[in-house]
């Protein structure tokens, strides 16, 4: 991209066909270290948040170090490998916080029916580089989770700098590889994209109840190393997940809403 544009309010993006390919899926998922058997022929719906991203820089916005603070994910039906997908979405909202700048995207993907899909809506800090080591960025969700030690272990993930560069391996956002870019935005080394965290909760949800509908609404609460070990957690109450997370020790790291899941 020649030239980039700021964000702002009402931003449209074009309509795009596309498709979501098995075999780059299938290499992110084993670069996690989860099986692609999972899925079977159908998409992890967690592919979307980075592909929205993506969808972001094709129309002009960089994505180069901002930070996702929250996501939802909404599964209306399932999309299959391999098979056409629209995409299209819109920035609904740009405001100006102590330390940046807030944005607020929606993104759907599309069946060749037409009818959609998926919904891939993020919440982004975009730091503003003059105000380094500045805190506030707008407005914090609750938590999901109130006391870690509550909840189920189900696994332990521990993540590589190897693991971590290969999965950003499109370089969208040099903070997931680059040590000093990281650094420059305040971390002490790469973070992990919060896209790479989803996976494992998802993998989780998909072995439990291989969904074709669900609701999550994701946070993003500290920063995921690409050398940290973190715990996947799981609030389960009668056979009902209403909660999952990724720990750091005693602390959330993400964690997820579970709204609803459906067969």
């Amino acid at each position: 991209m020649s030239e980039w544009i700021e964000p702002y309010t009402g931003l449209t993006f074009a309509d795009r066909a596309m498709t979501v390919e098995s075999t780059v899926e299938h290499r992110a998922l084993s670069t996690c270290g989860i099986d692609p058997a999972v899925y079977g022929t159908t998409v992890d719906p967690t592919t979307f948040i980075s592909r929205a991203i993506a969808e972001g820089v094709r129309n002009g916005v960089h994505a180069n170090g901002t930070v996702n603070m929250a996501q939802r994910l909404v599964q209306q039906a399932p999309l299959r490998l391999d098979e056409p997908i629209t995409v299209s979405g819109r920035i609904l909202d740009v405001s100006p916080v102590p330390r940046g700048k807030v944005a607020i995207s929606e993104t759907w993907f599309k069946a060749g029916d037409g009818q959609r899909a998926v919904m891939a809506g993020r919440r982004s800090l975009r730091p503003d580089p003059d105000k380094a080591g500045v805190r506030g960025a707008g407005d914090v969700a609750p938590p999901v989770v109130s006391d870690v030690g509550a909840l189920k272990a189900l696994r332990d993930v521990t993540l590589t700098p190897e693991m971590v560069k290969g999965y950003d391996s499109e370089a969208i956002n040099p903070i997931h590889s680059v040590p000093e870019a990281a650094i420059k935005a305040g971390f002490r080394a790469p973070i992990i994209g919060g896209g790479m965290g989803v996976r494992y909760l998802m993998a989780e949800i998909w072995k439990r109840f291989a969904p074709r509908a669900l609701d999550i609404e994701v946070y993003f609460r500290r920063p995921i190393f690409w050398d940290d070990t973190v715990t996947i957690r799981v609030d389960e109450q009668g056979g009902t997940w209403r909660a999952i997370c990724l720990a750091k020790g005693e602390k959330v790291a993400t964690e997820a809403r579970i709204n609803s899941v459906s067969a």
